[in-house]
């Protein structure tokens, strides 16, 4: 009897600490932070408090994202039940831009060695120069309010926005940024342990270590949208549509190259519809297709092209609207790239145009022009004359020219040539 109640006592004291470690979900986020990441958090929070998780971790690779998402993520975290711990993770990954204020905003943040934070000045179009004074005060305000609510440098928090600076895990650690640095799992899980985090006012103290990990994966829609929402990929799908809808113009029946384009053309609308894309940017675009367009059609030498290249530059530049998304932009080395592509697309194709214009015709009338053929018989001035592997009925132009001269032609009158004596 005794021994049963030592080994029910041993079971239950397990059972126990199975159940003070809990559950901790893991979710990736990885790449840009746009409206798919956003759902799939919210997705997991809500999970994570369904199942009285023990606390929930992003585990975060990212170079930034949209603002609009960036903030609804936000107010999950500061809304959510359960304690999210913000873990830049592995070796090599970082919290970028919006990045960084997401891990500032979370219950607690984590590092593993070899990672960074922070670089979340707003950028202008294409990447590069300034925004408005209205916009990085804004940003740096937002995280100011963030570093003050969980206790963290106030000073290093801004410096991010409005200087650009970028911290080691180490580096981020010694200045109250973050709250610990982990090699792995098994180490972040137990530091973790037995720390204290706010939630909704009231103190939780975390049970982490001998929780049990579950990750949360992406579902395979949610995974698609996220790959194409990155605006680089928008940006190269909607270049696939144009030039797939010009070489079916410039082509009529070809059909591969309009279906392609079109469903190109239909996916980076998506994308656009979730970047926030200045109306402008996509306008100048839009022209710069037509006058494109215009010039297989109508070649004018050079000037539509012209046009064109300068519209579609400024549009790509402009795409992006940097006052609604100020952590997102399209790489300036792909807008160089997809612009001198596209000129010396068109450049090699108006070339051929030209040629084929000013190259001898090789059916009709105007073919005829120029042939030199043979009088078969005297020409007085009717007669007959074989050119080009023909026999034809042609009239001397001037006077009479004997059988057996070679004859020129010089017009053509329905079926009959006109010809002249071939010195």
């Amino acid at each position: 009897m005794r021994i049963l109640a030592i080994l029910l006592s041993f079971f239950l004291l397990i059972n126990s600490a199975h159940a003070e470690g809990g559950e901790v979900i893991v979710v990736e986020v990885e790449g840009v932070i746009d409206p798919v990441v956003k759902d799939y958090v919210a997705r997991a929070i809500v999970q994570a408090e369904e199942q009285g998780a023990e606390a929930l971790i992003l585990e975060m690779n990212t170079p930034g994202g949209l603002d609009a998402s960036m903030r609804s993520i936000i107010q999950d975290i500061l809304d959510s039940r359960v304690p999210v711990v913000a873990y830049v993770y592995p070796r090599g990954a970082r919290a970028a831009s919006a990045g960084s204020f997401i891990l500032v905003a979370s219950h607690l943040a984590a590092m593993s060695p070899g990672t960074n934070v922070g670089a979340a000045h707003p950028v202008a179009m294409g990447g590069e120069g300034a925004v408005s004074e209205k916009v990085v005060n804004d940003a740096r305000a937002y995280m100011r309010s963030l570093a003050e609510l969980r206790g963290r440098n106030v000073r290093v928090a801004e410096s991010f926005v409005v200087t650009s600076e970028s911290l080691s895990a180490s580096e981020a650690l010694g200045l109250g940024i973050i709250d610990l640095v982990a090699a792995d799992y098994e180490d972040l899980l137990s530091r973790m342990d037995g720390m204290e985090v706010e939630i909704k006012g009231k103190a939780k103290v975390l049970r982490t270590r001998d929780a049990e990990i579950v990750r949360i994966p992406m579902s395979m829609r949610e995974n698609f949208l996220h790959k194409i929402s990155d605006p680089n990929i928008a940006y190269i799908l909607f270049l696939v549509g144009i030039y797939g809808i010009i070489m079916e113009l410039s082509n009529p029946g070809a059909i591969l190259p309009g279906v392609v384009g079109v469903i190109a053309i239909i996916m980076a609308l998506w994308s656009f519809q979730a970047l926030s894309v200045s109306a402008t940017g996509l306008a100048l675009i839009l022209f710069a297709v037509l006058l494109l367009i215009a010039e297989t059609q109508v070649p004018s030498y050079g000037i539509l092209t012209a046009g064109g290249i300068i519209s579609f530059l400024l549009g790509s530049l402009m795409l992006i609207d940097a006052e609604k998304e100020p952590f997102v932009a399209i790489s300036l080395k792909l807008i160089a790239s997809a612009t001198a592509f596209t000129a010396l697309f068109f450049a090699f194709a108006l070339g051929l145009a030209i040629k084929a214009m000013r190259r001898k015709p090789k059916t009709g009338k105007e073919a005829m022009l120029g042939m030199v053929g043979v009088a078969k018989t005297n020409l007085s001035p009717e007669g007959y004359v074989f050119v080009r592997g023909e026999l034809w009925r042609a009239v001397a132009k001037h006077g009479s020219i004997p059988k057996d001269k070679k004859v020129k032609v010089v017009d053509v009158d329905n079926l009959t040539l006109i010809v002249e004596e071939v010195s």
